[in-house]
């Protein structure tokens, strides 16, 4: 990395986790919201209980340091931070289901669908999807409607059909589940499925900011190197993790028949490669010099992180 891990990383990241959850639980409230007509509380519960009291808030940290970058007020980051943080909590209800991953355990507590049922735990994450375009188009993200209108496309697409939502069919497929002999382009999925949103967190700050093209491109390569750095050592804490730390079984992926980065480029092949991604990562948002700082630590961070 360029320079040296900035002193006050771990409670940057700690104030926008601690700022997230509070954020979260008053989008999460009982009250009605206009043109509401209820909020169901078994729905609200289970909403609640999986966004909640959980994990680093890595998306939302994102968007609130690269929008810093450009001087965007917190409060407007941290709204489209939660946004995007809602979509995230939405899919790993979805993936935990029988249907899918099949997992028992998330962030070392009951999945939803373990907690309640099936049906609740679908009705559960649809309800977070929704929910985050509902943020993202708030007036109080920007007072320019395009800006708003762009963040909010650049969220679907990243979590729909070309991003996201596709990748977790590929990722299926290359499983083997609808049968056929399908090529497993691992890349891609990592692209599409996990490293989509992470993404997202880095270019939502670029056009909160209405940064320039190349300003904007530093962060989306910033954004895809890091999204990648991210998955290799998720892959690698599956092979050499402990559960108790992860939250959740180890050695599913090998479990479930998973071809990884590990799988194709082994242990340490895995490893060269986050190091070269790394370099990548700090090259790419070099041209915004000190302001970088924090987003060079965060790579490493999501790198070396050991849950």
């Amino acid at each position: 990395m360029t320079g040296t891990t900035p002193p006050d990383f771990a409670k940057r990241l700690d104030k926008t986790a601690d700022d997230t959850e509070a954020l979260l639980s008053r989008l999460l409230s009982d009250d009605v919201l206009p043109d509401e007509i209820a909020r169901p509380k078994r729905l609200m519960d289970a909403m609640r209980y999986s966004s909640l009291n959980g994990g680093k808030r890595l998306r939302p940290f994102l968007v609130v340091e690269s929008a810093a970058v450009f001087g965007v007020p917190r409060e407007a980051a941290l709204l489209a931070g939660a946004a995007l943080e809602c979509i995230h909590c939405y899919s790993l209800i979805h993936d935990d289901l029988p249907a899918m991953d099949n997992s028992d355990l998330r962030r070392g507590r009951p999945t939803l669908h373990k907690k309640t049922d099936d049906a609740t735990a679908i009705l559960a994450g649809d309800g977070l999807l929704t929910l985050a375009f509902d943020i993202i188009t708030r007036d109080e993200i920007h007072r320019d409607a395009n800006v708003r209108l762009l963040l909010t496309r650049a969220l679907a697409r990243c979590a729909g059909i070309g991003g996201m939502v596709g990748g977790q069919i590929l990722d299926l497929a290359g499983e083997g589940r609808f049968g056929g002999n399908e090529p497993i382009d691992v890349a891609r999925i990592q692209q599409m499925k996990t490293g989509a949103l992470l993404r997202y967190g880095c270019i939502a700050g670029a056009i909160l900011g209405q940064a320039s093209q190349k300003e904007y491109q530093a962060l989306d390569d910033y954004g895809r190197a890091l999204g990648e750095a991210f998955q290799i050592a998720d892959d690698l804490l599956d092979v050499e993790g402990d559960a108790a730390a992860l939250g959740k079984p180890s050695g599913q992926d090998a479990a479930l028949g998973k071809t990884t980065f590990v799988t194709q480029l082994g242990i340490e092949g895995a490893k060269q490669r986050v190091r070269d991604l790394l370099a990548r990562a700090d090259a790419a948002v070099s041209i915004f010099g000190d302001r970088a700082a924090v987003l060079q630590a965060a790579a490493h961070f999501v790198a070396e992180r050991k849950n």
